[in-house]
């Protein structure tokens, strides 16, 4: 078993019932209270951060931290917020790079100030380089080619990759390799994630404009639900796909109306940073031996739908 499967095998205990009993019982952990700042790249409304949001909260109870979190999908405004944590004297950082080069001298200062760093979800080829301890997310091109395969299985030829944020290397990441795996004709369509209804136009333009897409792939499961109204809306046969997960979704997939979803474990990701954090500041310890610590992909489909259903319906999966 690899050093980073170790990992996540390790802190996935914790959160499991046997753990959550225990912490109830031992309450907070022991010791001086550390702050931690978490710092994203997330659009208002994305509810896929309010699953991380409840891994790094639970965590956060048990290790007696306070965490501090703040977003902007824009790279500048989320240094300006990374920026402000340095200034508040935080004992760690959790930052997404979804666009590397707007976070690289604001990193920089945070090592300077001696604030550990780690990285979550995007952004694990620039993690190491930019000064983060740490790397906790699923690698994007591989979760990509892992899509492209199942996206060919259902038996799709033409399909739309749909980017709902321009510039996120992550999202192109996941593209890139769904491209590489599928076989068939695979576009990318931008749109405006933020703007769910202008996400409808562009996709029911496309599917009016080109009858012949028989796949639609998007990058976030709110895109997926939209997805499947625009197929029955035009009177398409597009099978729809889609990455992360969330209540309504799985729904979704157990009957039918989504093929599959790659699942990269947002709550892991919270989780797991301000676990990390906590015992590095504490213990000394360090997680990953230099390697991404990887939370995913795993592949959601009809077969294995229900077993997960009762987790995302209290909104950790």
């Amino acid at each position: 078993m690899s050093v980073a499967a170790a990992a996540v095998l390790a802190l996935s205990a914790c959160s499991g019932s046997g753990g959550r009993k225990a912490e109830q019982a031992a309450g907070p952990a022991k010791g001086p209270r550390l702050k931690i700042a978490m710092v994203t790249h997330s659009g208002q409304g994305d509810t896929f951060w309010d699953v991380v949001q409840k891994g790094a909260r639970a965590a956060a109870a048990k290790d007696n931290v306070e965490l501090l979190y703040s977003a902007d999908p824009d790279g500048g405004k989320q240094a300006q917020l990374v920026q402000s944590a340095i200034d508040k004297k935080v004992d760690g950082i959790i930052v997404t790079l979804a666009k590397p080069d707007a976070m690289r001298d604001v990193l920089a200062r945070a090592k300077a100030a001696s604030i550990p760093v780690v990285s979550i979800n995007s952004g694990a080829d620039a993690s190491a380089r930019l000064g983060a301890l740490v790397h906790f997310g699923q690698d994007e091109k591989v979760a990509g080619e892992a899509a492209g395969t199942q996206l060919a299985r259902i038996g799709s030829k033409k399909a739309l990759c749909v980017i709902h944020e321009q510039g996120n290397v992550g999202l192109e990441d996941r593209c890139a390799g769904a491209r590489k795996t599928f076989g068939g004709d695979l576009q990318n369509l931008f749109v405006q994630g933020t703007n769910m209804p202008q996400v409808k136009s562009s996709l029911t333009a496309k599917l009016q404009a080109d009858k012949g897409i028989d796949g639609i792939l998007t990058l976030g499961a709110p895109f997926a639900n939209t997805a499947v109204d625009v197929v029955r809306e035009t009177g398409g046969k597009a099978k729809i796909a889609t990455f992360d997960m969330n209540k309504e979704l799985v729904a979704s997939i157990k009957g039918g109306a989504i093929a599959f979803a790659v699942d990269q474990q947002p709550y892991l990701q919270g989780y797991q940073a301000v676990d990390g954090l906590w015992l590095m500041r504490t213990n000394g310890n360090s997680l990953g031996g230099g390697r991404p610590v990887l939370t995913g992909p795993a592949i959601v489909s009809g077969d294995n739908a229900a077993s997960i259903e009762a987790f995302a319906n209290r909104g950790t999966r």
